[in-house]
């Protein structure tokens, strides 16, 4: 027996041993069914059934309508679970009442006659394959030719809606939900993380929202929404109905992100917020610091991760509400690491640099060379803000933004020189020149 026969006998019993897929192929046997239509019948997480139709994958056909319907191998695989189920609903009497030498015989033979069918639909399958292959390619090349930019994979978008549904808690059966646009993307400046970007409107006679989905290298990472049309404020359709108190709202969306994602650092963000008593502040748990700011109408919660009093705000969970109704998630947690955690060089030993290196800075205005100006010695800022030291990396390093105020404006309307420092050695990263307008 060929190794891909092998190995389509494994995935078709290693598919029926689950009894979740059986009834799976079962109904689709009996009819086309959607993603929702499945939902509804099996009454499981929309991320079980993920799960399920993506072990059961060439078993099933997924059509342009959305709709799942049975391949060649999946009516083979009905085929081989209905004689299996038949032959002891037709013979329990009669077998039960038989020595234990004819009860193994007639196992026997039960089991030859399930191969044999197994046998005959794996044939018919690939026989069809071998047939369809190259009218199958040569349209496929076709169409490839005439595409301007990559295919999203179905599951990612089954991931998708998961977040929409499961985790925003937006009730799309009240929509009329559309796939806008997806696209794959190789970013070399986040160390060649591979970006899938999808975007979706979802629609009903009084609205219509937008939203964006995206994720790098196969994990969530941004929820985005947009009230497109609608009587302002038009919040969202929920599947049930959303605190309005920030802290619990937030605390909702990151235990239910954790159901599905189990990423150990949702575990401390999950204990803070649960122990969180202010709705502005900073409160700290392990790694993990919490700051919520809300300004106006709006809010935003802020998850980050610190380390010896520093924060490191590139490594975070961050949850945007606008009048209580969540705007923005963005998750680059996972993204990033920290290549240093020893900060070495102080605030006020980064400010004496940044005055070292402004000595000697000059910039260019109207064709002049500008030399000669004063920097005050107050006010002057360092903010701290880590950041990886090449463009294809992922390493958050120590780093000061010290802004050194000039005496009056100078030619190019500058008043200040920023200097970035490296706060791990204490080399100056770039110096430039500022001023409201523009940045030389």
């Amino acid at each position: 027996m060929s190794d891909s026969t092998e190995e389509t006998y494994s995935a078709m019993f290693s598919s029926l041993r689950h009894p979740a897929r059986r009834k799976i192929l079962k109904m689709l046997s009996e009819k086309e069914m959607t993603f929702s239509q499945m939902l509804d019948e099996l009454e499981i997480p929309g991320s079980h059934l993920t799960y399920h139709l993506e072990n059961l994958g060439e078993f099933l056909i997924k059509m342009d309508d959305g709709k799942y319907k049975l391949s060649s191998i999946g009516d083979a695989c009905c085929a081989v679970m209905k004689g299996a189920e038949e032959v002891p609903n037709r013979h329990t009497e009669k077998f039960s009442g038989l020595t234990l030498k004819w009860k193994t015989i007639l196992a026997i033979f039960a089991i030859g006659i399930i191969l044999l069918a197994t046998t005959s639909g794996v044939q018919y399958y690939f026989f069809n394959q071998l047939s369809g292959d190259y009218e199958t390619l040569e349209a496929e090349l076709e169409e490839a030719k005439m595409q301007n930019q990559q295919i999203i994979p179905w599951s990612s978008a089954e991931r998708a809606m998961t977040i929409i549904r499961d985790v925003a808690q937006i009730d799309t059966t009240k929509y009329e939900t559309k796939l806008l646009q997806a696209s794959v993307d190789e970013r070399a400046d986040l160390a060649g993380a591979v970006e899938e970007i999808l975007k979706y409107s979802l629609t009903t006679s009084e609205s219509k929202i937008d939203l964006v989905l995206r994720f790098r290298n196969d994990h969530f990472s941004l929820y985005q929404l947009s009230v497109i049309e609608g009587i302002p404020p038009f919040d969202p359709i929920y599947i049930q109905p959303q605190s309005s108190n920030i802290l619990t709202a937030a605390k909702g969306l990151i235990e239910r992100y954790k159901s599905i994602s189990n990423d150990p650092y949702l575990e401390d963000m999950t204990t803070l917020l649960a122990s969180a008593t202010e709705t502005d502040g900073e409160q700290t748990l392990g790694n993990v610091k919490l700051k919520v700011t809300t300004y106006g109408d709006n809010s935003e919660v802020l998850l980050m991760y610190t380390a010896n009093e520093y924060d490191y705000s590139a490594k975070s969970i961050r949850l945007i509400f606008q009048e209580n109704v969540l705007q923005e998630l963005t998750d680059d947690f996972f993204l990033y690491t920290v290549s240093n955690l020893e900060v070495p060089i102080s605030r006020d030993e980064a400010i004496q640099t940044a005055r070292n290196a402004a000595k000697n800075f000059e910039w260019s205005a109207g064709g002049e060379q500008v030399t000669d100006f004063n920097v005050l010695s107050e006010p002057v800022s360092a903010v701290f803000f880590p950041h990886p030291k090449n463009e294809g990396s992922l390493a958050l390093a120590p780093y000061w933004f010290v802004t050194l105020y000039l005496d009056q404006e100078y030619p190019g309307g500058v008043n200040s020189i920023a200097v970035g420092i490296w706060a791990d050695t204490g080399e100056p990263a770039n110096i430039q020149a500022v001023s409201s307008q523009i940045t030389t």
